[in-house]
Order: structure tokens, then sequence, then C-alpha cells
């Protein structure tokens, strides 16, 4: 659905639109419409709106006011980098909490009744596993501000179809390539951590204080 909605969509869209005449500004907004709609069918389809589609579907709206009030196609690209903002800053934030957000997102994921979403909450109790996931939520922060930057630089300095489908595509590939990363390194340190726990006599079904 990402694929279709996300990516293609929106790149079909405008190229057809813009091809066919129509100023960049309206094919730019018309091309909204894709992800908005896959936002629209994945909520149907699980019955709820997340707050991820909560935010991308702000960003669009604020691009969508933003091009038609300056006609500026630069200004509406910028629509992508609203999420990614939010998103870093919310991950910088959650490390202020009782649970970093990369982690919440893992057990969500992962289901908290399922076999590997249990290990994860069991895991939990010990520090040096708790320690590893808010150098992972750091390292997501930092990277979606790059990101974010990076974004800034092609919409100011690169055409308008190839900066929709850098806006379009980087994202995607930034999560996949921290997803890959968190996957391995959070493994790591888990079983780090319950191998260091074994050796201080401390059970895997400890209580969280057990191993501070």
């Amino acid at each position: 659905m990402i694929l279709v909605f996300d990516l293609a969509g929106p790149l079909i869209i405008y190229s057809l639109l813009h091809s066919a005449g129509m100023s960049t500004v309206a094919a730019l907004i018309i091309s909204g419409i894709s992800p908005a709609l896959g936002i629209v069918i994945g909520a149907v389809v699980d019955r709820r709106l997340d707050i991820i589609g909560v935010v991308v579907l702000g960003g669009l709206v604020v691009g969508t006011v933003a091009g038609l009030i300056s006609h500026n196609a630069r200004l509406y690209l910028l629509e992508g980098a609203v999420p990614s903002l939010v998103f870093a800053l919310a991950c910088l934030v959650s490390l202020r909490t009782s649970k970093p957000l990369i982690y919440r997102f893992a057990v969500e994921i992962l289901g908290p009744d399922t076999h590997k979403g249990r290990e994860v909450i069991d895991a939990w109790q010990y520090r040096g596993f708790r320690r590893a996931f808010a150098v992972i939520t750091l390292t997501w922060g930092i990277a979606y501000l790059v990101e974010v930057a990076a974004r800034l630089v092609v919409v100011a300095i690169a055409s308008t179809g190839p900066a929709l489908f850098f806006s379009k595509l980087v994202p995607y590939g930034c999560a996949i390539c921290l997803s890959i990363w968190t996957l391995i390194y959070g493994e790591r340190e888990k079983n780090k951590a319950v191998a260091a726990a074994g050796d201080n006599g401390i059970s895997p079904g400890g209580a969280a204080g057990d191993e501070r």
C-alpha cells in the first residue's frame, strides 16, 4: 500500500498532470490526494487512525495551504518535512519519559501478546537493554533531523520533479535502514543484558528493579 499510495501515486499523478499543462503547484496539491487516500483506506481497514497517519495528514494540509497561499511549489514540497520533524522531536522528548518512543513502537509492532513481544517486554527489566533503547531512540531522532535538513536543501536547490521524488523516497529509505540496524542492535543488546543478568544470578522473570 505504501508503494502505491505514498511513493508511486504522487509521482505518477504529478507527472501526468504537469505534462498535461497543469501548473506545478496545482499538480503537486492534487498528487497529495494519493497518500491521503492511502491513510484513509488504512484507517478504515484497521478501524483506527494512528498518530503517524494524523501527523502525515497534518503535513499534507500544511503543504496544501502553503501552496495555495504562496503559489510556491517549494513551500508545498516541505509538507513532508512536517511529519519527519514531529517524529524526530517526539523521539528526543520521549527520552525524558519512562519508556522511549522506539521501544513503545517495537512492542506495538511485534505485538505485546506474541512470543517476540513478550521477550522485549521482559527484557525491559535489564538496565543494559533500557540503555540500548535510549541509544536507539536518540539515533532515530537525530537521523530524522538530518533527513529534514537534507530535504530542505534538496527542495531549495533541485527542480520540482527530483525534489518530489527525494521527499517521497528518502524518508522510507531512512526508516528501512534504521529498522534493520535497530533489529540487529536491539537483539544483540537484549542477549547481552540477559547474559549479564544470568551471570549475576538474576532470573529472566525477575523484578524490574533487580538489575540496575
